[in-house]
This record gives C-alpha cells, structure tokens and sequence, in this order.
C-alpha cells in the first residue's frame, strides 16, 4: 500500500511501482501485524492501526468487485491464515468493519481451498493443505466426506512468507553491488532497498519457470548486470524450506496421533508454492506428490462457495473446524510459594479440538487466606508449541469476582472454558463457598467502538 498524499492512497500494483522512489509511504506485510496493539503508522499526521491499513486492501477489493460485477457489494467473507489466533482474526473481521462493510464470515485460507477443490474434484479423501502466501504459512489436514469439509489439525507461522524467500534475494543482491560500488552508499539508501525487494519478488517469480536469470541493478549512475541461477536461490533459502517441512511433519504427526488417514492429496496453496524447491522438499521428506491446483486463486473462490453457503438457508456442505491454539489461565507456579508471585498457565482448551469444544471444567483453589477477591484471566498459546511459561503465551482477556467474604487459603473456585463453532471464547468462573458467578467478555487487545468509527473516518477521507 502506497499513502500517496494526505487525500489518496494506491494498493496492488501501483503501490508495489511507488515503493521504487517513495518507500518511507509505502506498506507491505501488513497481515504479519494483524492483532498486534504495538503497531501503529502515521502518515501526514493520522496515525493507522493493522485494522486500518488492511480495511484499504479489503475496500479496493470490494470496490474492483463492483466494478467486475456491475452490483454493489456489501457483505464479504475474507480469509485469514489457519493459525490465526484470537485476536489476529478479530483484527480481520474490524477491517471489514473499518471498511464500512459487513463480515458475514471470517473462514480459515485452507479450508477454503478445501471447498473449492472439494467441489471440483468431488469424492471421499483425507488431503494435505500446504499453504505459503506471501506473508504466512501453515499446514492442515483436513477430510472430504460427502461433500463435508472437517479440520483435523494445523499448524503453521504467521512470520514466515514468500516475502522471506524475496528478503534473502535482496540481501544476496544488496551484498553484490554494494561489493563492486562500495563508495555508492547503496546499503543506506531506503528506496534502493526497496526497489531491491521487487526485484527479488520477480526473481524469484522468474526462477520458479527458468533455472537462471540476468537482472540490471541500477544506483545513482552505477550499473551492474546480476546473475542469480536457481541453484543459488534454492540454496539461499534452504532453511526456509526446512523450516516448512518440520511444520509440515509435526502437522502429519498431530493427525496421526488423532487417528487421521494419511493423506491421499497434497494441495500447494499460496502463489510462493510455485517455486520447484517446495514440491521437490515434499517429495523428499514425505513421498507425496503435490497438486498445483490454482493456487494463486483456490482461496479466494473457495471464499466465494463458502460465502453462498452462508447466504443459503440450507447449506449443502458442513464445515467443521479446530481450536486453533491452546486457551487457559494463570496459576501460581508448580513447587513454588503463591508470595514468590512465579505463574504459570494451566491449559484447558488445547489445539485441534474440533469445534464446538467444551465445556472444560476445572477446579482451582485461592492462593492466600482471607481472599476477598479473585482476578481470573485468560490467556492464548503464543508459539507453535504448547508451553506452561508465560512469556510463551499472551494475555488475551480478564475478569473478577469481587466484595467476597475473608475466604480461607485453598477455597475452590470452578473455572470453565467453552469455544463455540464461530471461534467465539466464553469464560465462566464460580467460586464455590458463595456461589458467586463470573462469566469472562473477553476483551481483545484491539479497537473499540470509538477507534473503529474513528478508523472508518479515516479511511473513508482518502479515496
């Protein structure tokens, strides 16, 4: 995304073409910072959220629609990573809002690409999703049956893209020229490294159809003529590639522990999935063979069929989806003293339960005598693993019982976890000696009702 001025701002294409001399205005990898409070912009004085910035995509989206289909569109389905979290879909769905229209669903990326090759291919089958966008990457499994779409498990990391894979070009590009023009001060020029980074992106593009490619590099009147054979990108970025595999690995081991299939397909989603070294890593470590099955496009017409589903009364397919990160609270630490103030988190939601899941009752007690209140909070899986540390986790939400009586240390108090079919978390806290009930609103770390209107003001000011 390209702020052009205070009154215009430019997506897609024309963005990309701006950053080659404007790029202190320009935005990319937005997606990475969806639910992120520590993420703000500014341009000519207005500053931006990721919900901000990402309801321009989503209304240029909107607006190209209208214009292919001659109708005015006002309700939208947008996809998200499935290792999306709480907080980063949340983030997504008030874009949409920012964007001044109306989310009637927010659907993983696999599972759409699930739908759309489901109804092409038809027929009963246990498949593989391996999903590497520009910005985000994760795996699912998931099973066909009678037209039905079931999540078995994913995993994945939303810091790892296509963009890394055209970072590592830059790098290697960057590190050439500025070896044969030291005295150019390229390494310190912001648009140079940005025009680097499209031209990375197109190498790379290019490397997925050619084993090599001659690229100019062009620098305050120096020129330079760059080379870069697959070979060398492939082994510029292996550890990229790696690191999709053991995600990839640890994901076919998590169905198999639940009793899944093998998977009889394996689908490439994601425009970065046409590089040969995917399919060849693959094959190698899994001996599947993979299907390219548009994947540019299977996503969003996934998104699509699942968008006519809601708009039916009947649907004609179920979907079912997973939990997808582990949920659960703060307690005082295992072998410590409550005065020591060491936590850790007790999980009750774990991920891959399928949807709805709960409710998970568990019984905890108070830390110190004559409690008069009790602060409960809740707190998501932050890594790929599941960790009891809470730096490996993020506070997502709190609630409280209060104006108890003195209770004395060891009091119980039932904590429960539910999770609906949307993804909606509900927790519920009864501390039993009076009875008294809480029941947790999750409030995520984003924009409330002030800020979204603010935000939509915002936007709707540049054209």
């Amino acid at each position: 995304m390209h702020f052009e001025s205070p009154h215009r701002v430019m997506v897609g294409t024309q963005a990309k073409d701006a950053a080659k001399g404007d790029a202190s205005r320009v935005v990319s990898l937005i997606k990475r910072h969806m639910g992120s409070t520590d993420t703000v912009l500014e341009f000519d004085g207005v500053s931006y959220s990721p919900e901000g910035v990402s309801a321009f995509i989503v209304r240029e989206l909107a607006r190209s629609a209208e214009k292919f289909t001659g109708q005015p569109v006002s309700d939208v389905v947008i996809t998200v990573p499935a290792y999306f979290g709480i907080s980063e879909r949340k983030a997504t769905e008030v874009a949409g809002k920012i964007a001044g229209l109306t989310v009637v669903g927010v659907v993983a990326e696999p599972v759409a690409a699930a739908l759309y090759y489901g109804a092409l291919a038809g027929g009963d089958r246990t498949i593989l999703v391996y999903d590497l966008g520009g910005g985000t990457f994760d795996t699912t499994v998931i099973r066909l049956e009678g037209g039905d779409v079931t999540v078995i498990c994913t995993d994945g990391d939303h810091q790892l893209g296509g963009a890394d894979w055209d970072e590592r070009v830059a790098t290697h590009l960057r590190d050439r020229f500025v070896a044969e023009y030291p005295e150019a001060g390229a390494a310190d020029s912001e648009d140079f490294l940005q025009s680097l980074g499209l031209i990375a992106e197109g190498t790379k593009k290019a490397l997925s159809v050619r084993t090599s490619r001659r690229q100019p590099i062009q620098f305050e009147g120096k020129k330079m003529l760059a080379d870069l054979s697959r070979a060398t990108f492939e082994e510029l970025t292996t550890d990229l590639i790696d690191r999709t595999v053991e995600i990839t690995r640890r994901t076919l081991r998590t169905a198999e522990e639940m009793g899944a299939r093998r998977p009889e397909t394996v689908l490439l989603v994601g425009g970065s999935t046409l590089m040969p070294a995917v399919a060849t890593a693959l094959r190698a470590a899994f001996g599947f063979e993979p299907r390219l099955h548009d994947p540019h496009l299977a996503v969003a017409k996934g998104a699509a069929l699942y968008a006519m589903q809601v708009a039916t009364e009947k649907p004609s397919r179920k979907v079912t989806i997973v939990v997808p990160r582990a949920f659960g609270t703060s307690v005082v630490a295992e072998g410590t003293q409550p005065e020591e103030g060491k936590l850790e988190i007790s999980h009750l939601l774990f991920a891959n339960t399928p949807l709805p899941a709960g409710p998970v009752k568990e019984r905890f007690i108070t830390a110190f005598p004559d409690q008069t209140g009790i602060e409960i909070d809740v707190w998501e899986q932050a890594g790929t693993e599941v960790s009891r540390r809470p730096e490996d986790n993020k506070k997502i939400g709190a609630g409280e019982i209060i104006r108890l009586p003195r209770l004395p240390k060891g009091s119980p108090i039932d904590i429960t976890f539910a999770m609906d079919e949307t993804g909606l978390l509900t927790v519920d806290a009864v501390e039993l000696v009076t009875g008294q009930r809480e029941r947790i609103e999750v409030q995520i770390g984003g924009l409330d009702d002030r800020q979204i209107d603010e935000a939509r003001e915002a936007v709707a000011r540049l054209s």
